[in-house]
């Protein structure tokens, strides 16, 4: 399902679906709902906090954003670092090694490209 897809059903009325192959609820089954506050888990509240990044890293987000369709390029950070967490096994000190190690080696191929 792409953009326009849930742009066009979004744009539906109630007069334009179909609900013919949908039986209608019986009186027992309503009786046994419940609200979808008491059936879905309750999210975690976000906080509103005033960040600064670098402008590629929020441009590097806002494009993975748009390609999956739109959504908010702040929940696909809030994702990335949700994901580190839950995945941490190093120190913090390991990591920063290795980053450091990942941004010397490219800054040594750049060094070793011929200039024009």
């Amino acid at each position: 399902m792409d953009r326009d897809d849930l742009k066009r059903i979004d744009d539906m009325t109630d007069e334009n679906i179909n609900y013919s192959d949908i039986p209608p609820l019986t009186n027992a089954q309503l009786a046994t709902m419940k609200p979808l506050r008491e059936v879905l888990p309750r999210a975690v509240p976000k906080v509103r906090i005033t960040i600064r990044l670098d402008a590629d890293t929020v441009q590097w987000f806002k494009k993975q954003a748009q390609q999956a369709d739109g959504g908010s390029y702040q929940n696909f950070i809030n994702n990335a670092l949700r994901y580190y967490i839950e995945r941490q096994r190093e120190p913090l000190e390991d990591v920063l090694r290795q980053v450091v190690r990942e941004e010397l080696r490219e800054i040594k191929v750049h060094l070793a490209q011929p200039t024009v």
